[in-house]
């Protein structure tokens, strides 16, 4: 049967243009080629250069037996490589594994065998992990060493194949990529935001494709502030193995911006390079940014050209306002490893300056509203979408063209993921009548107090604002008159006047409850003083640790 969408008359050589990761360097390679990609202040490329470093890759990784459909996997910090990678691996038809390098040694054994991955390229910084763990590979066949220091193999039981930049140097510098089915696997990674072995999630270069565009559309739109266009200078503070680096790199690359890669995450290291590269647009999880604050050498350093997204967990008032005291244009991102990542953006409305200073940083603080292509919806009672009232809870649910499909080699999982036909994301929250959502609680981090839901992330927003308080945490405590009340943990900032207490902190979150912004189930049974607060792997709070540890009123320990 003939497609009645043909047309007879269309030419016959007409291009049928895939979405293909190839097509992002077409801009920047015309307008930009002789901008810089920066390595912590020390190596500097042009994106002339960065096109032929991936070609050279690419006919390396080929010469080593790569082809469509090959995993490789890389370990690094952040880098020129990674973006390379980001690049070259796709291009080729193979698909990228970003390794989670802060996972243990037997999580990052299963990831790697999960996935099947067949090279592995490794800095030196990681070879005793891989040292430990490489009888019991069972696909990689191919290991590349990655030394910033001699560059020399060294002599080891691992039997590395090249040294990254040797391999480079010794490949051709010119690469035809062919085109290919767009629907083709990009990259692979794990999440361990969840109970068991981690869960391998996995794009397609038309989803990266997507997720770029819409990205890029978004960060363009606002009338001032809370953007990212061409005149900025761009430094991921987010790990390049955690779900593409909430695909800015590919922004960033499309659009032929500088970007700087700061290499390991040392804060001293980072304000330097935002000082001396005239960074502009970063994000990150809020400890770090509260790291960055915090920093003796940021004291001295102009930040009001520092734009930053924060993304990973919620953005407290309390760190939105010291931010902001700094001239730092910071404001929310929402999304989760399965959506790759961007959903929602808190950015001001146009008529931002008309409103008060708390209005501004309660919306820069809220989820936002959802970019372009993405369907977010809150539903309760069997998918029912809930009122946009602003107070109406329930499930968050998307639907995006680049969304993952589900978890590799993990059909129930990925079933329970897409049921009735929507990505559930297991956020609680609510949405305004002008489309901003606001996320009250992670559906398993949701306390029941009074037969009343308390939401934990409020508790800790209104915390973080007291003076004296670095860090908090709120989780849910078993209560035999209650069923459960909040507990909150809190670090106390080293150098304070007036030290926070208990006393300060339920007398103040009392009188919130009195004014009705809280409920008075809200109000902690206890504030326990801590060192420092549990995290996962990429930076958050671990709720799910901290709960296992504090189950015992009596635990006096993270």
């Amino acid at each position: 049967m003939q497609d009645p969408h043909f047309d007879p008359h269309a030419a016959t050589s007409a291009y049928a243009y895939p979405l293909l990761i190839k097509q992002l360097l077409h801009t920047p390679l015309a307008q930009a080629p002789d901008q810089e990609i920066v390595y912590r202040g020390e190596l500097r490329h042009s994106y002339r250069m960065l096109a032929e470093r991936v070609a050279r890759l690419a006919n390396g990784l080929g010469g080593l037996g790569a082809k469509h459909g090959t995993t490789v996997a890389m370990m690094d910090w952040d880098s020129h490589r990674y973006l390379e990678c980001y690049f070259a691996v796709p291009m080729m038809g193979a698909v990228l594994q970003s390794v989670n390098v802060r996972l243990s040694q037997d999580e990052i054994l299963y990831t790697l065998n999960h996935a099947g991955a067949e090279i592995l390229i490794v800095h030196a910084d990681f070879l005793p992990v891989v040292d430990a763990i490489r009888e019991r590979l069972e696909t990689v066949r191919t290991f590349i060493w990655i030394d910033e220091r001699d560059r020399v193999i060294p002599e080891h039981g691992i039997a590395f194949a090249h040294e990254y930049e040797a391999m480079l140097a010794a490949a051709a510098p010119v690469r035809e990529f062919p085109d290919f089915d767009e629907h083709t696997r990009a990259t692979t990674f794990y999440t361990t935001g969840t109970t068991g072995r981690p869960k391998g999630v996995y794009f397609s270069h038309r989803q990266l494709v997507l997720h770029t565009i819409a990205g890029m559309a978004a960060l363009a739109s606002p009338a001032s502030g809370q953007r990212f266009h061409r005149g900025d200078v761009y430094m991921p503070l987010t790990p390049m193995f955690h779900v593409h680096a909430w695909g800015m790199p590919y922004i960033a690359t499309m659009l032929g911006v500088k970007q700087v890669y700061p290499g390991r995450y040392v804060p001293r290291n980072i304000v330097r390079l935002i000082e001396e590269e005239g960074v502009t647009f970063s994000h990150c999880v809020g400890t770090i940014l509260h790291m960055l604050l915090t920093c003796p050498d940021a004291e001295a350093v102009d930040l009001r050209r520092w734009k930053v997204v924060i993304g990973g967990g919620a953005l407290t008032e309390g760190l939105a306002r010291s931010a902001l005291r700094r001239g730092i244009d910071v404001f929310s991102g929402y999304g989760m490893s399965e959506s790759g990542p961007l959903l929602s953006l808190a950015q001001l409305p146009p008529d931002a300056h008309a409103l008060d200073p708390d209005e501004q940083v309660r919306l820069r603080c809220m989820t936002g509203r959802a970019v372009p292509l993405v369907d977010l919806r809150v539903v309760h009672d069997g998918m029912r979408e809930a009122p946009r009232d602003g107070r109406t809870c329930g499930e968050i649910v998307v639907r995006a063209p680049w969304l993952t499909q589900g978890y590799l080699k993990n059909r129930d999982a990925s079933a329970a993921l897409w049921e009735d036909g929507a990505l559930h994301t297991q956020d609680i929250g609510h949405v305004d009548t002008s489309g901003y959502l606001c996320i009250t609680d992670r559906a398993k981090d949701v306390i029941k107090s009074g037969g009343e839901w308390v939401s934990s992330l409020e508790i800790e927003s209104f915390i973080s604002q007291l003076p004296g308080v670095a860090e908090v945490a709120v989780i849910g405590v078993s209560d035999q008159k209650w069923g459960e009340r909040p507990l909150a943990l809190v670090v106390k900032e080293a150098e304070c006047a007036t030290p926070v207490t208990e006393e300060v902190i339920v007398r103040y979150l009392r009188g919130v409850a009195e004014t009705g912004r809280i409920s008075r189930y809200a109000v902690p049974r206890d504030v326990r003083f801590v060192d420092a607060i549990s995290k996962t792997s990429v930076g958050k709070i671990d709720k799910k640790l901290l709960r296992t540890r504090f189950a015992d009123p009596r635990a006096d320990g993270v």
